[in-house]
């Protein structure tokens, strides 16, 4: 990878928790770094904030609500046109538990919401800017997902029945590492990699907190974890992998299987394709 002061770094979720702690951490190594959120005054506030407390003017915010693809898919265009390079896309904004974890909450497309922002918005801003990171490489991909994980029921993706904002969470999340590996296998020989990660377990951020969760790691601790997938040059040419906080692990079995793996790719394609 290039000196990081010469990369530029587009952070999904960048306006709280752990994105914005990676956000502040990237900037202070004088990173060009993206901040994506969907409060466009918050959003600009924090760029502001990091700006002053780092010095580096290298920072710039993109406004999107991810639980619409169509505003997913345009902030994958802004930032290939606006941008003369991308070095790592982190996918990081992400729906919790939710306050009331039986409630069930659709996206702006009628999407289960933690379907659609956690796994398919990432999954569409990813492929949208895959040609800039291609020609940006070596590029890197980190995908945060968690250890929680629920096996995906095809039957019922959108999780109509018998709903649990905790389920549809894990569902998402291991949706969200399956296509990892689909994409890593992908993206062989083009030099950008992919991994995906469990930072830490229940950091105090807005996700764990609404939800009335106890706290048991702290956002550094996700930070360095995640921070690491980022920059680290001896991952330099490592794809494909899951890691757990510091350390390769294994994900939930439906994660390496093929089959589950080729369905999940044409349900995603079938509905991105019917919004996009």
């Amino acid at each position: 990878m290039r000196p990081l002061a010469e990369q530029t770094i587009l952070i999904t979720g960048a306006t709280s928790g752990l994105g914005l702690a990676l956000a502040q951490a990237l900037a202070e190594r004088g990173a060009t770094v993206l901040l994506h959120g969907r409060d466009n005054q918050r959003g600009r506030a924090i760029l502001d904030e990091i700006s002053q407390e780092t010095g580096n003017g290298k920072l710039q915010f993109y406004c999107a609500d991810l639980a619409s693809l169509k505003q997913t898919a345009e902030l994958g265009r802004r930032v290939a046109a606006e941008q003369q390079r991308l070095d790592v896309l982190v996918n990081n904004a992400a729906v919790g538990f939710g306050k009331d974890s039986s409630k069930r909450e659709v996206s702006e497309d009628g999407y289960e919401l933690r379907f659609a922002v956690n796994y398919l918005a990432s999954h569409l801003l990813a492929q949208g800017l895959l040609p800039k990171l291609k020609a940006s490489a070596p590029a890197r991909i980190v995908n945060v997902a968690s250890v929680g994980q629920a096996p995906l029921n095809f039957d019922d993706i959108m999780s109509e029945r018998g709903y649990s904002g905790v389920t549809a969470y894990r569902q998402s999340k291991l949706a969200l590492v399956a296509w990892t590996f689909d994409l890593a296998a992908q993206l062989a020989n083009t030099g950008v990699t992919v991994n995906t990660l469990h930072p830490a377990s229940l950091m105090p951020t807005k996700l764990v907190l609404e939800a009335g969760w106890s706290v048991m790691s702290t956002v550094e601790e996700g930070l360095e974890a995640t921070i690491r997938l980022v920059v680290d040059p001896a991952l330099d040419g490592v794809t494909g992998k899951y890691f757990d906080g510091l350390r390769e692990a294994k994900a939930n079995a439906q994660a390496y299987d093929s089959e589950v793996r080729r369905e999940l790719a044409e349900v995603t394609e079938a509905l991105i394709t019917a919004v996009i």
